[in-house]
């Protein structure tokens, strides 16, 4: 039977034959065997389970141990005998090391099988003692936890006596300390705190079953950190055994260290500082109560210096931890003891000042009950240390203005407080996007105010104002007496234009933007909200064009009157004078292209056309191992036949009503890959009557390609644009059902741009649904932004224009006009694809930073792109040429790469950071290194702007100058702005005077913030926008 197994899950059999056969052994263990067998059968499983290459040996493994074993026990018993535990914990199996966690998986499993059995005691005594030397090597978290578990289940293996006993909680303790995190991510620090809580959980056992071990681990864990010891940094992980140590011990423990003349004030700082690192562990409970109690206790023997000395090292890293919600509470209650107990300076209190108004200012944009009751808590805070150190306005003035709203307590609560030395009651931990504040930028630029989790609509407002074109021709329409979502977004614009703020609060744009279902308040997606943005921008033009000719058609009007109607309509939503059709909506001229995607059946040859208006192209991640395996493209299911219904070799367009935005994405982010034999039965069946060597060599050509994706360090835009254009083999279970054969056939599905928009607006995919946990984890693969991208455009021309040379090869077919085009094309004649790359620059990025796309910050980085762009920019491009399309794919060695840097140094300061308030200057190598500086600040949405284009806006423009190219104002608006500035300048010149009249008693100045290079850009808090407390936060905690 052994042998049997053996043969079978070696074997190349389908799985779900082996599962059945497997099954069926399983189910025979109830017969009897002769003790050779079973012992054949426990080693055969036991190597399954210890070296098993893949897990479906493994789990065949378990199931064969745990059915002979529970059959046959006496055979088991002498198997699983204290010579072979003791080899696997001393030696390990094979190749397999004895510090693996699957050799204590396995002897769980076997102690199961043989509770019942005498020998199982003697199996229990060995294991007290290899469970004292396993901890006594500092094993690692997953060895640890894994010891713990078995531990937990089987007591009686836990050492025995006090002396062992004393000694494996004292070793532990130690192991604890050594604990470190193996990486960053959430997923990875969610299991490093499960392994923490695992151990720890286990001492708590120990320690409520044998009291006296509890006094000896807790001075082996102050012993610990209180070392001074530089080469070694205790394990912030020591702060899941603080909640395990009752509380009634505190007064009696305090006491004890603060008197011990043995501890030294060296020892004792070290010690105090390592456990205010504490507060940054998200699951330890109580942690504040110590640290307060042990700063109260110091002052009781009047240890001032160590007081000192602590607290103004560690004030500003305690003020730091109240942007985390899952360690608010504790860090201010731990905080507010720190500052009203440093009465003698006010050193302390001003190492803060410089962070309050940022922080004050982010929870009162979050608005929340729970954020309301934390800056009561803080403001009454402030204001306490105001009132005991007053003489410094310049200081305290911007925090007065950022608290103005809040209540201020009575001058005898103040000097209640600051009498008792206490601090104030804890807060509620609370969700809020936490964006910085500056003053105003010397970039020119207005920001965005945060309305509360609005950085997704600031970062693509921004985006958007930034496409200069597309700005110019929204600021030039005429919508007086409008009150459309256009006019709001013009409003908008003027004010970014115009106001002298630092900042502009969009609040009457936000309302009437936001789609209905984005809940007020928490973070949304920025993709989600452009394409709802530009779809009802489309529509609203749609319907105002279709109301204002039905009303021209049933109205009778005079040839006047008719003029009238004719110049008025000219007038909203005024045309660029390059476009073809008068009947497209300004979306779909800056933002509108054309995507043909076409199928051809390899058997019959037929084709399937359909053409479909695209305003963004979403870019997937395809997985290397799917590249690899499926050859062009992953497919995620087949569903080809309802969408191409008509087999022609001429293009079936969509219905002129049909709505433009269709948001094109491929695969859904590869998150679901098709069989591996999709692509590989179709190449490897030379005889099929469906398959030629063309196709084949095509098939071979693609997964050439798609290895060369695989094997790069780092992802392009380029290179994910290649697979959007990959063509793609539709074979297996996703074959194509041509009408033609009557059958399901292998097919060949292309997709090429026809027409390509002003602007290319490219979403990255990298949220991928993960069912297991039911949230959209997002991928941190850094891709590389090229300043300069060509998209290859593949258009439809006259075959006989071509080869008679009817039009030059430089000329760019799309400067020639669609009339012209359809003029010159003979009747019948047949479609040539001329595909032409076109060249972009790139424009604006907008970066989300953060781990999932229900939480994080969005920022975005953007500089002004002009139609004509730099002069010299690829003129090579233009040119005409009649290739496969393989090869007009986007390469890796650009023609246009040289430019890259010539565009970037040729205004050094042209590239701006829009975060929220701030606007700050910076350079293209900023946005190009951001992911790797910070790995959770990623590209997502790219804005390109073609080159070359003709559609830009005459700056000499016949109703006046334009200021910086962009139009002259409506007066309505700009009536509005000039009022706005006017009230401004009143309040700056207000705030001047106040300045100056305090200046005098100044008599001291204070640290200034730094400098934004060194931080992280992305600053929806370090909680990341609206991702809330619970345990998600745990991935943005320092460990």
């Amino acid at each position: 039977m052994d042998k049997i197994l053996e043969g079978l899950v070696s074997s190349s059999h389908p799985l779900p034959l082996k599962r059945v056969i497997v099954r069926r052994v399983v189910e025979s263990a109830e017969t009897p065997l002769s003790q050779a067998q079973c012992r054949a059968m426990f080693a055969l499983s036991t190597r399954l389970v210890l070296q098993g290459p893949d897990p479906f040996q493994r789990q065949v493994g378990r199931q064969v141990l745990e059915a002979y074993g529970r059959y046959h026990r006496a055979e088991f018993e002498a198997f699983f005998n204290r010579g072979l535990v003791l080899g696997l914990l001393q030696r390990g199996y094979g190749e397999l090391s004895n510090r693996d966690p699957a050799i204590l998986d396995y002897i769980q499993a076997g102690l199961r099988l043989i509770m019942s059995c005498p020998s199982v005691l003697e199996l229990f005594e060995l294991l007290q003692v290899e469970a004292l030397r396993l901890v006594c090597e500092r094993p690692a978290p997953p060895l640890c936890a894994r010891l713990c578990q078995l531990l937990g289940d089987f007591p009686q293996c836990l050492p025995r006596g006090r002396k062992l006993s004393l000694a494996f909680c004292q070793q532990l303790v130690r192991s604890i300390a050594h604990f470190q995190s193996q990486g960053s991510r959430e997923a990875e620090l969610r299991l490093y705190v499960s392994q923490v809580t695992q151990v720890s959980g286990l001492l708590r056992s120990v320690w409520k079953a044998e009291p006296d071990t509890l006094l000896p681990s807790l001075q082996e864990l102050f012993a610990v950190i209180s070392a001074a010891d530089t080469s070694f940094e205790p394990s912030v992980a020591l702060a899941s055994l603080v909640q395990h140590i009752p509380l009634q011990m505190i007064t009696v423990l305090i006491r004890s260290l603060t008197t011990d003349p043995n501890v030294k004030d060296a020892s004792m700082t070290q010690a105090l500082c390592r456990m205010i690192d504490w507060l940054s562990w998200p699951l330890a409970q109580h942690v504040e109560t110590w640290v307060i109690a042990l700063l109260k206790g110091l002052a009781a023997v009047q240890k001032f210096t160590i007081l000192i000395d602590v607290t103004l090292l560690k004030i500003e890293l305690v003020f730091n931890r109240l942007w985390f919600p899952l360690v608010r509470p504790g860090a201010l209650a731990v905080l507010s003891h720190m500052l009203l107990s440093f009465q003698h300076s006010p050193e302390a209190f001003h190492l803060i000042v410089p962070h309050v108004v940022s922080l004050v200012h982010s929870f009162k944009r979050d608005g929340l009950p729970s954020s309301t009751a934390f800056l009561m808590q803080l403001t009454e805070l402030i204001h306490c240390m105001m009132y005991h150190y007053s003489g410094f306005p310049e200081l305290y003035e911007p925090i007065l203005e950022a608290v103005k709203d809040m209540p201020k307590p009575t001058e005898e609560k103040i000097k209640l407080i600051l009498s008792q030395s206490a601090w104030t009651s804890q807060s509620s931990s609370l969700p809020s996007c936490l964006s910085r504040l500056s003053g105003k930028s010397e970039t020119g630029k207005t920001g965005l105010i945060n309305l509360g989790n609005t950085c997704y609509m600031n970062s693509v407002i921004q985006a958007l104002f930034m496409a200069t074109d597309f700005r110019r021709h929204v600021l030039s329409l005429n919508l007086n007496g409008c009150n459309s979502l256009m006019r709001k977004l013009q409003h908008l614009f003027a004010f970014l234009a115009h106001t002298q703020r630092e900042a502009y609060a969009p609040r009457i744009f936000f309302e009437a933007s936001r789609p209905p279902w984005f809940t007020p308040r928490s973070q949304q997606d920025c993709s989600e909200y452009l394409r709802f943005l530009l779809d009802r921008l489309h529509e609203e033009e749609r319907t105002l064009k279709a109301l204002s000719s039905t009303k021209t058609s049933e109205s009778i009007m005079n040839e006047e009157s008719q003029k009238q109607e004719a110049v008025h309509k000219a007038q909203v939503f005024a045309e660029a004078p390059c476009m073809g059709s008068e009947e497209r909506t300004l979306i779909e001229k800056m933002f509108g292209g054309k995507l043909k995607t076409t199928i051809c059946c390899l058997n019959c040859k037929s084709m399937s056309q359909k053409e479909e208006a695209f305003t963004d192209l979403s870019l997937a991640f395809c997985p290397p191992t799917s590249l690899e395996n499926v050859g062009p493209k992953c497919v995620e299911r087949s569903e080809v036949k309802d969408d191409y219904v008509v087999q022609t070799n001429t293009s079936a367009t969509s219905p002129a009503g049909e709505t433009l935005l269709n948001n094109l994405e491929v695969n859904g982010g590869c998150d679901t890959i098709m069989n591996e034999g999709t692509i590989k039965d179709f190449s490897t069946e030379p005889n099929s009557e469906n398959t030629t060597n063309s196709e084949l060599n095509k098939v071979q050509d693609n997964r050439d390609m798609s290895q060369r994706l695989v094997g790069k360090n780092t992802l392009s835009v380029t290179d994910l644009l290649n697979y959007f254009l990959a063509p793609e083999i539709l074979s297996g279970d996703n074959k194509y059902y041509c009408e033609k054969c009557a059958s399901l056939q292998n097919a060949e599905k292309t997709m090429q741009i026809i027409e390509e928009p002003e602007y290319l607006i490219l979403t990255l995919l990298r949220f991928s649904y993960d069912p297991k946990c039911h949230i959209r984890r997002k991928i941190l693969d850094n891709v590389s932004l090229p300043l300069v991208l060509e998209l290859p455009v593949k258009r439809a021309t006259s075959s006989l224009a071509v080869v008679s040379g009817g039009w030059s090869v430089g000329v760019e077919i799309s400067d020639i006009g669609e009339n012209l085009a359809k003029k010159l094309k003979p009747s019948g004649a047949d479609e040539v694809t001329c595909p032409q790359l076109v060249p972009y620059v790139l424009s604006s990025v907008v970066v989300h930073s953060g781990v999932s796309s229900e939480s994080g910050h969005y920022y975005s980085y953007a500089r002004n792109v002009t139609g004509s762009g730099p002069s010299g920019l690829c003129h090579q491009s233009t040119a005409l040429s009649l290739v496969s399309p393989q090869d007009k794919l986007l390469t890796e060695e650009s023609p246009c790469t040289v430019v890259e840097n010539e565009l970037d140094t040729e205004m050094p300061r042209e590239w701006f950071l829009f975060n929220d308030s701030r606007v700050t200057f910076t350079s293209f190598q900023s946005v190009q290194k951001i992911t790797s500086r910070f790995p959770k600040d990623t590209a997502y949405v790219l804005f390109y702007k073609k080159q070359n284009s003709t559609c830009g806006f005459n700056t000499n423009s016949a109703n006046g100058l334009w200021v910086n190219g962009d139009p002259p104002l409506q007066k309505d608006l700009m009536d509005a702005i000039t009022k706005d500035n006017k009230l401004y300048l009143q309040e700056q010149e207000l705030s001047a005077r106040t300045q100056a009249l305090q200046a005098a008693s100044a008599s001291c100045s204070f640290r200034p913030n730094g400098f934004d290079d060194n931080d992280p850009p992305g600053s929806c808090g370090p909680t990341g926008g609206g991702g809330g407390g619970g345990f998600s936060t745990v991935g943005r905690l320092v460990f």
